[in-house]
């Protein structure tokens, strides 16, 4: 169901958890409407239920017992007088079922309509309908072929070449294949994956550009005809296909370049006649020809970047679009400023494979200061468990070019302070330190191919091993004091200040 003009929206359920659903909250608030939570047994606690108007139970842990459960969802949308539902990313955002259903109850689904989730959704489908509006794409193989065909197909674009599963996203069912004999397997492979991430194993194949750039155009439309492009984000920084760090602009655009891609943003989402937030996603190859990727039929995790640059907030203008009015941006008033990167935030070990960690965060110290904002679902004593992602927050950096931003983000890096788990804070210091990155020399798998936590990008010399051991040493000083200055409930009842306080008396 979409809105007819002006249409009130006076309740919102969020049907998402973590930073995306208190994002959502906290615009619904902005918005004078009310907010519904949803949660599993795992996120009794969690920070989404507790900044919501109301909150209801849907089921246990795992998301196919409660968050992916469409029928849960729309029941407690129902029972709490919801008059719209917001998808958030993931779990049932791209699913146009559940658009579908949430129009036949009468509840306005803050997203596209069915048709063009149908459309754009499928990967394959979404090439095949671009392709008709004269879309440049990636050379690949036609929907619906069997394996037999794609190992003969797929020789003929010439190694290297990238299975993609046609469903879903985060990198699920991809595998890039250099050589001809490791194709069956990694076919199989692919298959298993996507059936199990997406319930649907459906495969294609694509060439696989050596040394392209991943960048992306924000989309916004609404009823009245009106598409627009908000400008590029560079997602290149990669490692397995899932996205690590986002910026925006990118460095490799220029004025022609951002406007012909735009044109080709805006063309791909007008095919499928969307309407509300959505990206257009497209590789960018060392000579600077670029391909029309596949669309994203949903708000993305790297929103904050274009928001930071375009002073836009894209949930308001999803509601506001789903609500049947005409969006507030137009490009003629749009005049993006600055430099924005965010990096993402997540309990894993860089050192380690990047395995997840699970368990209770103990001490979060989180920064601020101009230019930085942190969209984050946790707090001090919140239990990271195994049944989501991995991400904790979403630290994003402005400044007025590219250096600040970066200058602001190191800063901010050094400032936050995450303990009980391991996170992969350490890998942003890394990079923003890199030379490459620092140059903007990278592409999709410089991350995997060229960096490293543990090596040098060239041999250090006796002064820069001297230098980081010092570093090393004064870490490892403050993170003893910021250990030493951790009060457990129960252990003492006297503030910190009046300790130094009474240190400083003894020492007169």
């Amino acid at each position: 169901m979409h809105a007819e003009q002006g249409q009130k929206i006076k309740k919102i359920l969020v049907a998402n958890r973590g930073e995306i659903a208190v994002r959502v909250i906290r615009a619904c608030r902005d918005l004078g409407i009310g907010s519904v939570a949803v949660y599993s047994d795992a996120d009794r606690a969690a920070l989404h239920v507790r900044y919501a108007d109301e909150a209801i139970h849907i089921g246990p842990p795992p998301p196919r017992e409660s968050y992916l459960l469409a029928e849960k969802i729309i029941a407690a949308a129902k029972k709490t007088g919801a008059d719209a539902i917001h998808p958030g990313y993931g779990f049932l955002s791209e699913r146009s079922f559940f658009a579908q259903m949430c129009a036949d109850e009468g509840i306005i689904f803050i997203g596209p309509p069915p048709k063009a989730i149908d459309l754009m959704g499928d990967k394959q489908t979404a090439r095949e309908t671009v392709k008709k509006n004269g879309v440049k794409v990636v050379p690949g193989t036609e929907p619906g072929e069997s394996d037999e065909n794609l190992l003969r197909i797929a020789p003929s674009f010439g190694f290297p070449v990238l299975i993609k599963a046609t469903a879903g996203g985060g990198g699920k069912g991809m595998r890039a294949v250099y050589r001809e004999e490791d194709l069956a397997e990694a076919l199989a492979s692919a298959r298993r994956e996507a059936e199990s991430a997406f319930g649907n194993g459906d495969v294609y194949i694509e060439k696989l550009l050596v040394g392209a750039r991943h960048i992306e155009f924000q989309i916004l439309a609404d009823q009245h005809g009106n598409t627009i492009h908000l400008g590029e984000r560079e997602c290149s920084i990669q490692r397995r296909h899932q996205k690590l760090v986002e910026e925006s602009p990118s460095v490799v655009m220029d004025v022609d370049l951002r406007e012909k891609m735009g044109k080709m943003a805006v063309a791909a989402a007008e095919s499928c006649g969307y309407v509300n937030a959505g990206t257009i996603e497209c590789l960018v190859d060392k000579d600077l020809n670029y391909y029309f990727l596949e669309m994203n039929t949903r708000l993305q995790v790297e929103h904050p970047v274009t928001e930071l640059v375009t002073g836009v907030d894209l949930v308001k203008e999803q509601i506001r679009i789903a609500r049947g009015r005409r969006m507030g941006p137009t490009e003629s008033f749009l005049h993006p400023k600055g430099h924005a990167i965010e990096c993402r935030i997540n309990a894993e070990d860089p050192y380690n494979g990047f395995i997840p960690s699970t368990g209770k965060i103990s001490t979060l110290l989180v920064p601020t200061g101009p230019g930085v904002r942190v969209d984050s679902g946790v707090y001090s004593g919140y239990e990271i468990t195994p049944y989501y992602d991995s991400m904790i927050a979403k630290l994003i950096c402005w400044g007025e070019d590219r250096g600040e931003a970066l200058l602001r983000m190191r800063r901010a890096l050094e400032e936050y302070t995450i303990m009980g788990v391991k996170h992969n804070i350490p890998f942003h210091q890394n990079l923003m330190s890199s030379f490459s990155f620092m140059a903007g020399k990278f592409d999709t798998k410089w991350v995997e191919d060229h960096f490293s936590m543990t090596t040098y990008e060239e041999d250090p010399s006796e002064q820069e091993l001297e230098t980081a051991a010092i570093a090393a040493t004064l870490f490892a000083h403050r993170q003893r004091q910021l250990a030493s200055q951790v009060v457990t409930k129960g252990e003492r009842d006297t503030s910190n200040w009046k300790w130094v306080g009474r240190w400083e008396r003894m020492h007169r």
